[in-house]
């Protein structure tokens, strides 16, 4: 173990025995005003994560991005494994969208959004899961 690791260890262990206004005065030296919790369980996990994210980092965007959407509330393109293929016929012609980690593929380009690869397809704006069908699939999930 690093220093910087047992260092980080030690304080987040001294957290361990504080009450409610322990923690918020420790937050209050570290990071301005508290968040307005009365657990002092809550509180303790938080000033342990944002300790612990000063130290080695917080998350990436894309998991920022994610949790911002939420688990079950996320939408069904969020859910998408790389490698699923997106099908949709518009006026007539085919068009297929392979899904891949952080982004879609069409037409031998990289796309971070279904919307914009609907608006490349049908030249104006459409929601990218509504366009592909996904809406549909969401309702039918919820029904």
């Amino acid at each position: 173990m690093t220093d910087l690791e047992t260092r980080i260890e030690a304080e987040v262990a001294a957290l361990v025995p504080m009450g409610l206004e322990e923690l918020r005065e420790v937050w209050r030296k570290r990071y301005g005003p508290p968040p307005r919790l009365r657990s002092p369980q809550l509180l303790r996990l938080n000033l342990a994560w944002r300790i612990q994210a000063d130290a080695f980092g917080g998350l990436d965007a894309e998991t920022k991005r994610r949790l911002r959407r939420g688990g079950a509330g996320a939408s069904a393109a969020d859910r998408l494994q790389p490698g699923v293929r997106l099908m949709r016929e518009w006026k007539g012609v085919p068009h297929e969208v392979i899904v891949e980690e952080g982004g879609y593929r069409y037409a031998d380009r990289s796309y971070r959004s279904l919307s914009e690869i609907a608006r490349e397809i049908s030249g104006t704006r459409w929601n990218g899961p509504r366009f592909f069908g996904l809406r549909e699939a969401e309702k039918a999930r919820a029904a």
